[in-house]
């Protein structure tokens, strides 16, 4: 449960069985999401492309020099595109936040009305939802907060979160790319650099679905072997397509 904010009004006896439950609930989420989207492509891509160009006979430096350059330019590429998403979220919010407070001002029983509806729909009755209505209009920033959230559905963003985003990404990117290229850095030849490469890569992306599956609240084992087909379906068929082309 979110910590309480000075000024609550909270009896002290709820205060102390609050402070004496602790919430078991996963709250790190976007911190998780972030850091699967850089792995998960990180992994991915790379290896793709290493065994695409194994597959057309390159040479270890070549594969390694290639690898390098795309992990360099992946990275970018997706802390750029978490950063961005990030930022439109919050300008978002800073845009809906507004509209809601001129709202609040120019028709404010027609939003008092919306509180009752938002209410209502938890089988309040009103005899018991007026007061509650009547006390938000009595606290403007109570009253806005509880529309965001409960009409709109928009959390407040964290300032942050762009500039967080962006790099939770990019490393992450960067540090899942060089798996399925370390191979390359000690092994000479393609041929065999390959064939470390796909169980290295594989290993890690079977740990990595492993772990998101078991944050995420979904089936550790299920996720580990989906994630492990993926990266596997992605570099046969690169693999595949460059012995195709370059026999």
């Amino acid at each position: 449960m979110a910590a309480l904010t000075q000024g609550d009004n909270l009896d002290p006896e709820k205060q102390t069985l609050l402070n004496q439950h602790k919430e078991k609930h996963f709250t790190a989420g976007e911190i998780v999401r972030d850091i699967i989207i850089g792995v998960s492509d990180g992994l991915t891509v790379p290896f793709a492309l290493a065994a695409g160009l194994s597959g057309a006979n390159a040479t270890s430096s070549i594969v390694l020099t290639a690898g390098i350059a795309e992990v360099a330019a992946g990275a970018i590429s997706m802390g750029l595109g978490g950063y961005l998403a990030a930022k439109s979220e919050a300008d978002n919010y800073a845009i809906e936040l507004m509209r809601e407070k001129e709202e609040i001002n120019s028709v404010p029983d027609t939003e008092a009305a919306e509180v009752a509806e938002i209410l209502a729909h938890y089988g309040i009755e009103p005899h018991e939802y007026g007061p509650v209505v009547s006390a938000l209009r009595k606290k403007p920033q109570a009253w806005l907060d509880f529309m965001m959230k409960f009409e709109l559905g928009l959390e407040k963003p964290d300032p942050r979160r762009a500039l967080h985003s962006a790099l939770t990404i990019a490393i992450a990117y960067v540090l899942g790319g060089f798996v399925p290229l370390s191979p390359y850095m000690f092994i000479p030849r393609a041929e065999d650099a390959v064939v470390a490469s796909v169980i290295l890569t594989l290993a890690a992306l079977l740990v990595f679905g492993f772990a998101k599956g078991y944050f995420t609240g979904n089936k550790p084992f299920k996720s580990a072997l989906q994630t492990v087909l993926i990266g596997a379906i992605a570099s046969a068929a690169a693999y595949g397509m460059a012995k195709a082309v370059h026999p």
